[in-house]
């Protein structure tokens, strides 16, 4: 994929970003556009061969589906736990039985991005997995970085208006 192609599916995610109604409405096209852009900056960075490219694609799209549905739960078992500690009559085992399923779903998550390193860490040479642990770091901070930048744009924008 192009230089220009990548930019504009950073600028479609920052403007899907950027309207709180559109965000929520398209929240799981959101990630997939974001596991789709690390997925081909990843491939970059890493220099993946098409070999690589061959391994790495269905493995990573497989763990993103399954993380999906983590979150998915975990979202239900936040929501469940908001509503217990908002209701007096909540027992405290209820409560403790939702702490417990999320510190697995939590755990389980961490097993997922697990399984992926130990994938890459038998699919990569060492300057790849070097260049993947740096990837990574940059990946998100850059995007924390285009998200704190979405936000400041949109907050003007309301105060301009």
């Amino acid at each position: 994929m192009t230089r220009l192609a990548l930019g504009l599916l950073s600028l479609s995610i920052l403007f899907l970003l950027a309207s709180p109604v559109r965000a929520l409405q398209n929240r799981e096209r959101v990630r997939e556009n974001i596991s789709t852009l690390r997925l081909l900056r990843m491939t970059q960075a890493l220099d993946l061969t098409e070999e690589q490219t061959a391994k790495v694609y269905p493995v990573y799209n497989r763990i993103e589906k399954d993380k999906i549905e983590i979150q998915r739960r975990i979202g239900s078992e936040l929501d469940e736990l908001r509503t217990l500690l908002n209701d007096e009559a909540s027992k405290g085992a209820e409560i403790e039985t939702r702490i417990k399923n999320l510190m697995e779903l939590r755990n389980a998550l961490k097993a997922k991005d697990d399984e992926f390193e130990k994938f890459l860490e038998s699919n990569l040479t060492l300057v790849q997995r070097a260049k993947y642990v740096l990837f990574s770091i940059d990946f998100y901070r850059g995007l924390g970085e285009k998200l704190n930048r979405a936000r400041m744009i949109r907050e003007r924008a309301k105060r301009d208006f």
